[in-house]
């Protein structure tokens, strides 16, 4: 009696031990090819990162797939990582995957996201190129001369290795194309700050504006998104040859709003007018 129990406990054991290795099996099956997978670094030598995606085996990835521009390895045992399964197994029967192809393929989908949603995407310029810049935004993406700013920009090498957000103005994932704005957001950005300043815009008001032109009969200035204009007789109480004699482009001043056309969005500043006559 003792013998048909085992017996039978021994026939449980063996038909779990089959269930739990055809579970296996179906979940083995329901990585695909070209998915991207999340795995466990488990072991790194001098060539290859192995990595654990929950496979019958595990995966390996060239190491320099893991080493930055500085040369030092960003891997470690224990890290969690996305991977793309190139191939279950190759001729060797060695699991393949590839980390730079998933992080790729996961730009892609950012890239995608930010377009369709009217999203921005963050990037860093990398080198100047004919017409524009290039930008690293894990992809390489290009970003023309017009788009770079509000005003067109005559340096534009001194932008190199500035991060900013961009727009995605087109893109075309077959050809690798990749296409950005930042002047849109900058654009979008003064709308916004033009929308409350016209609030602040009544007679008598004094606002913290920038100088963005100078022409001989007196000062452009930036009052937040929208442009006023301080006459060369209203800059300061004494005689004055040319205004760029007190102010450069650029420069930060306070001004006090003289009037206000609502209608034609017109403004006239003054400068002087914040101090007493002293005649």
């Amino acid at each position: 009696m003792q013998m048909i129990a085992q017996t039978d406990a021994t026939d449980d054991a063996i038909h779990e031990t089959d269930n739990f290795m055809e579970l296996f099996e179906e979940s083995l099956k329901s990585i695909q090819e070209g998915e991207v997978i999340k795995g466990e670094i488990v072991q790194i030598d001098r060539e290859y990162v192995s990595v654990d995606i929950g496979y019958k085996s595990e995966g390996q990835i060239p190491i320099q797939e893991f080493i930055d521009l500085e040369g030092n390895l960003t891997a470690k045992v224990g890290d969690v990582v996305d991977v793309l399964l190139e191939s279950r197994e190759d001729a060797k029967g060695t699991v393949i995957l590839s980390k730079e192809k998933a992080a790729k393929i996961e730009i892609w989908d950012e890239v995608k996201e930010a377009y369709e949603n009217e999203g921005t995407i963050r990037g860093k310029i990398i080198s100047r190129v004919n017409g524009g810049l290039s930008v690293d935004i894990g992809l390489r993406a290009f970003l023309p001369g017009s788009q770079i700013d509000l005003r067109p920009v005559r340096d534009m090498d001194a932008l190199v290795g500035m991060e900013h957000e961009f727009k995605i103005v087109k893109y075309n994932k077959r050809r690798g194309n990749i296409v950005l704005s930042r002047r849109a957001i900058l654009e979008a950005e003064r709308i916004a700050l033009r929308e409350k300043t016209i609030e602040l815009l009544k007679e008598g008001a004094v606002l913290d504006g920038t100088v963005k032109n100078i022409a001989h009969y007196g000062l452009f200035i930036d009052v937040g998104g929208i442009d006023g204009l301080v006459h060369v007789s209203d800059m300061s109480w004494g005689r004055i040859g040319h205004p760029s004699e007190m102010y450069q482009i650029g420069d930060k001043v306070k001004v006090k709003v003289l009037h206000f056309d609502r209608s034609k969005e017109r403004v006239s500043l003054g400068i002087k007018q914040l101090t007493p006559d002293p005649w």
